[in-house]
């Protein structure tokens, strides 16, 4: 099995690819295709999708992973599944009995919001984040976090002391993403 990820940024695919790995296991490959954002993916999907349509062979899928910003979440994956099913790909909501080839996902609020989610994941980053911030109120949900998983992200590493002058998004989402799951694979041990 291959698995072709279609991400807006960067960051998203440094995240990935420090996930990944020990997401899918030895015998499934993947390849992760960032964009200059989420105006580019989306204006590039279309006719990206109806290329993969020609040459895609069976053991080949396609994630799109899509932050949800502030856009209207059921409106963006409406819209999502709308250019799967034009380019002829049934998606999970359209396969109907068949097999899907594009799954549709959608990062809620963004893709911090995984980060946040995992605090030991941060902490083990960037050890001078507070051990209590996992049980701090605004932090309990990642996906209500108000004024952006980013900003809140970068507000948390900040006031640790970490990246004064602003986050590099690509650098904080590799040594995040190194350490989340170590709780899975160590009990897995």
């Amino acid at each position: 099995m291959h698995i072709d990820f279609l991400v807006e940024e960067a960051s998203a695919e440094a995240a990935l690819q420090n996930l990944l790995p020990r997401m899918l296991g030895p015998d499934a490959t993947f390849s992760i295709s960032p964009h200059e954002g989420k105006a580019d993916l989306l204006a590039k999907l279309p006719k990206r999708l109806r290329g993969y349509r020609k040459w895609i062979p069976k053991h080949y899928f396609i994630v799109v992973l899509v932050d949800a910003d502030a856009d209207d979440c059921h409106e963006l994956k409406t819209r999502l599944e709308l250019i799967a099913r034009e380019a002829g790909f049934p998606t999970p909501a359209t396969a109907s009995g068949r097999h899907f080839r594009v799954l549709n996902r959608l990062a809620i609020e963004e893709l911090e919001a995984w980060f946040l989610g995992d605090i030991a994941a941060v902490r083990s980053a960037y050890p001078r984040t507070p051990p209590t911030l996992a049980r701090r109120a605004a932090f309990r949900d990642p996906d209500h976090i108000a004024g952006g998983t980013w900003q809140a992200l970068q507000r948390v590493l900040q006031r640790a002391g970490y990246y004064p002058t602003g986050i590099p998004k690509v650098e904080a989402a590799r040594a995040i993403a190194t350490h989340m799951l170590a709780q899975g694979e160590e009990a897995s041990r």
